[in-house]
């Protein structure tokens, strides 16, 4: 049953730096949503962040069977997803959950079973979709403005250090992790350009570990793919860049093209006439993404970040994998 009335009463799960981040946001007063409560597997870290907001630190399961809360954020290693997602959904919480969805698609499905019978709001963390940039270019495409889309490229060319990856023991793993520049860094331009051109037919990629040690997962990643409707696309992910260099994303047409650099709109040419109203006004992406969850939370709605479509995330990603171990093609499943 959609809720309304009073502001929607948040749980954060998981202190680490992502989820202290998430309770700031809470606690700011600037929500329709409030903190109530933290748990984290360091009780001691939880009962930190906990004092510091004037709440509560709870054991997991004392935590999932309050009923004065409402919603969870669950901001974990990405291999814990599945575990602490379900759990909540099945006690009857509403879930907003960090990206990446899982590490598998076998866990995501998991997850979108326990989403089904519980009847409850699940979004997952994709908040560069909120940036009034690519607002504009999901528009633009739409509405015919660049013609039949035929190609399109995407970069996200960033630097992590060494000591970044030794910072956690889960960092750079397969079973927390779930892969490297593609599935930590990646994978918010991964959900952006799904959603901006549609599936995803077929993925070749070559992966390597290029400039880091002691760890099991690739620093640099190589894609070509076709899309259903015939789009081509190529995509690079590392974070062996050094250092500074934009995230960028170009998408070409028979009748205009648009360049985005990190988040400024900086080509936007069309043979179609005027372009959409675009007013270039910064926008607080996590905290859109927040207010879009409490919104779909009270009104029963729909949030603009799907489980399903942060699944197919993950399944492209997990076919890249596939793909730069076998050296073949491989079809997202």
């Amino acid at each position: 049953m959609p809720l309304s009335g009073n502001p929607l009463r948040v749980a954060v799960i998981g202190a680490g730096i992502i989820g202290r981040a998430h309770a700031q946001r809470l606690s700011s007063g600037t929500s329709d949503a409030v903190l109530v409560a933290v748990a984290d597997a360091h009780a001691e870290t939880a009962r930190a962040e906990a004092a510091r907001w004037g709440v509560t630190a709870d054991p997991l399961d004392v935590l999932l069977a309050r009923d004065d809360i409402d919603a969870v954020i669950v901001a974990v290693p990405s291999g814990l997803h599945a575990q602490l997602t379900v759990a909540a959904l099945d006690a009857g919480k509403h879930v907003l959950l960090e990206k990446p969805i899982e590490v598998t698609v076998e866990a995501a499905d998991k997850i979108l079973d326990a989403e089904k019978r519980s009847g409850k709001v699940l979004s997952v963390a994709s908040q560069r979709r909120f940036a009034a940039e690519n607002q504009f270019v999901f528009r633009a495409i739409r509405d015919g403005h660049l013609g039949k889309v035929t190609s399109a490229t995407v970069e996200v060319p960033l630097w992590r250090s060494q000591e970044y990856y030794d910072s956690g023991s889960w960092r750079g793993t397969w079973a927390l992790d779930g892969g490297g520049a593609l599935m930590n860094q990646g994978v918010h331009l991964v959900d952006l350009a799904l959603w901006l051109l549609g599936e995803v037919d077929e993925v070749y990629a070559h992966a390597g570990l290029l400039a880091h040690e002691r760890i099991e997962v690739e620093d640099t990643v190589t894609i070509t793919a076709r899309l259903r409707d015939g789009v081509l696309l190529t995509f690079l992910a590392t974070t062996a860049a050094y250092d500074g260099v934009p995230i960028r994303y170009a998408v070409f047409g028979n009748g205009g093209c648009v360049v985005v650099e990190d988040e400024r709109l900086t080509r936007f040419d069309s043979s179609s006439g005027p372009a959409p109203a675009f007013d270039g006004a910064p926008v607080d992406q996590p905290m859109a993404q927040l207010d879009d969850f409490v919104t779909a939370v009270k009104t029963g709605g729909r949030p603009l970040v799907t489980s399903a479509q942060a699944r197919a995330a993950v399944a492209f990603i997990e076919a890249v994998y596939r793909s730069a171990r076998t050296g073949t093609p491989v079809r997202p499943r």
